[in-house]
Formats: C-alpha cells, structure tokens, sequence
C-alpha cells in the first residue's frame, strides 16, 4: 500500500500527479486505516504521503466519502479476490486450502488493516465491507471442503470455524503478540489447527487409537 507514494515520490513534481491513479488513492487510504483506523483518512496528510496536491485527489474523488468507499473496495479485491485467485493455481483442494490458511494468515499478521477495519465496524461503510468479505470468504473455504468431501452442512461448519480461528488468531497476533508461538514452532501450530479442521469426523464410539 505504499508502493504509490514511493512512487509519486521517485517521479517527483506535476508529472507524478498527473500519473497517480485511483488505485494509488485507495491504496493510501487502507495504509491510513490500518495505521490509525477511518479518522486517519483525510486528504491533505494523503497528497502529502503521495506527494502530490489536492487537486490530484479532487480529480478523482468528489469527497471523502467517495475515496473511503473506493479502499474497501480496493480491499475487497487486494485482500479477498487476489487471495482467491492465487490460491486457485493449486489444483488440489486439500492442498489449497492448506496454502491459503498458511497464507492469510501471515499476510494478517503483518498488516494491522484487518484489525483497525473489524475495530471500526460500527460504521455502515466498513460493516458492508467487512459482510461481504467475510461472505465470500467463509463461502470459499466452505466450498473447499465440500470438494474434500465433507456433505454441506459439515463443510459449512468447517469453513466457519476456519475463519473464526483465521480471525482469532489474526487479533491475538496484533493485541497480544506474545501469547502466540513464533518461528517454526508457529508454523507447527498452524499446521496443526489445519490438520485438525480437515480431520474426517470421528464415528460413534471410535477412540483415536483407532483412527491411528
């Protein structure tokens, strides 16, 4: 997301507002978001980051309201479609849903944007937002497990857990850093709770000796 202003800042003077676009717009929003939620979100400090005026921003945008619709939008597809469409290159279903688990949430750990957005729920903008995005994702993963042959309401059960601990842990490693293993052994955790949701359920009176 800073990619833009580094390079408004490289091309420099009326040629680099000229080339900025809606996307390097949005993108300097969602950086403002995640570093300090909507309230961040405000033009004069954005041109400064893009190194450009306002006149580049009101070319673009009628007002704020605008460029704030804009970045979610611009999450939406960065955060949720792209993801989507990247994990799509692994044909097999088990394996992809490993990858994109893996994946996301390394990315979430690193970004704050996540946390700030479900921190600021409370507004319609962002609550659309986040309703979308988690529709499409649980609904995705949902599907994967489907294609792992789960019947569908257990693949339901299955997608929403694995977003529910997606979200736990994306929060824990924001808020509290240290509860969480690092290095190889997070890997190994995460490793473990995939292993875990993709587990076949366990039929009556079966004991996991049995399952060994």
């Amino acid at each position: 997301m800073e990619m833009a202003a580094r390079r408004a800042k490289a091309s420099g003077g009326s040629g680099a507002r000229q080339r900025l676009t809606v996307e390097d717009w949005a993108d300097a929003a969602l950086t403002a978001m995640g570093e300090g939620g909507l309230a961040a979100v405000a033009v004069e400090p954005l041109a400064a980051r893009l190194g450009t005026t306002k006149g580049s921003f009101y070319w673009h945008f009628a007002n704020r309201d605008a460029l704030i619709e804009a970045a979610l939008r611009r999450w939406e597809e960065t955060g949720t479609e792209a993801v989507i469409t990247e994990a799509e290159a692994e044909p097999d279903p088990g394996r992809r849903l490993h990858l994109l688990l893996l994946r996301a949430t390394h990315r979430a750990a690193a970004d704050p944007l996540e946390v700030s957005l479900l921190a600021s729920a409370a507004d319609p903008r962002v609550a659309a937002a986040l309703a979308r995005v988690t529709g499409r994702r649980i609904g995705y993963v949902t599907a994967l497990f489907a294609e792992l042959g789960f019947p569908e309401d257990e693949a339901h059960h299955r997608g929403l857990l694995a977003y529910t601990a997606y979200l736990g842990h994306t929060q824990l490693r924001h808020a509290a850093p240290r509860s969480l293993p690092e290095g190889a052994a997070r890997d190994r955790y995460l490793d473990g709770v995939i292993d875990t949701l993709v587990r076949p359920p366990r039929a009556s009176g079966e004991t996991e000796h049995d399952r060994s």
